[in-house]
């Protein structure tokens, strides 16, 4: 049995607030200091299975799926930007920004958690999406972040051809719904409690020091 808390988190790159979740429990993580006692692993969740390839505008996109209006949607960007800050993260949002399709890139972080560096990849994914512009369905795109974390950029794309593969990003989202989830970030600890949302810091490190504790205990 392991000695680590074990955090699932079930995301997609292209959410904004995964990234502010995932940044506020790193925060808490590195405050308390138990980086060593801590195991993540990554989970798909696609927030548009369906997207065509050319993408959908985001603003577009959000007024369809959401029915938010340019107004809320421009004050929610400066919102998620200004705690974006806070946490030493840029979101860069612009009018002509684009919803893409995510399957590849999950199917990426799956190799990389077999390598290892799925963490890496994940936020080097997150930051091209928000932070440089970049069109993550894009193959171009996909090669540059594997290289950059030190990945075999041949061996993980040769994935992208792989039905298995395609397979298995289907089941572990079908895997998570069955357990309820329906919206992200979910945030599972030790496959026992669980919080959805991007909770603040200290609410992190109220889940961690009980959960910890009871580890020792």
């Amino acid at each position: 049995m392991s000695s680590k808390l074990k955090i699932d988190i079930v995301s997609d790159v292209v959410c904004p607030w995964c990234t502010i979740g995932y940044k506020r429990l790193e925060k808490a993580i590195d405050e308390m200091g138990v980086q060593d006692k801590i195991e993540i692993e990554w989970h798909p969740f696609e927030l548009n299975p369906n997207m065509p390839e050319e993408g959908e505008n985001v603003q577009e996109h959000i007024a369809n799926k959401y029915g938010a209006s340019l107004e809320d949607q421009k004050r929610s960007q400066e919102h998620m930007t200004e705690v974006g800050e806070e946490l030493g993260f840029k979101f860069d949002y612009f009018d002509d920004m684009r919803m893409v399709n995510t399957r590849d890139a999950h199917i990426l972080l799956e190799y990389a958690k077999e390598n290892g560096k799925q963490t890496e990849l994940k936020m080097r994914l997150v930051e091209s999406f928000f932070s440089e512009r970049k069109d993550v369905s894009s193959k171009e795109v996909l090669k540059k972040a594997l290289q950059e974390v030190g990945l075999n950029v041949e061996e993980a794309m040769g994935k992208l051809d792989s039905e298995k593969a395609r397979l298995e990003i289907e089941t572990k989202e079908a895997y998570w719904k069955n357990l309820g989830v329906n919206s992200v970030p979910t945030i599972v600890f030790n496959m026992k409690s669980a919080v959805t949302g991007a909770q603040p810091v200290s609410v992190f490190k109220d889940v961690l020091a009980d959960l910890l504790q009871e580890k020792i205990g």
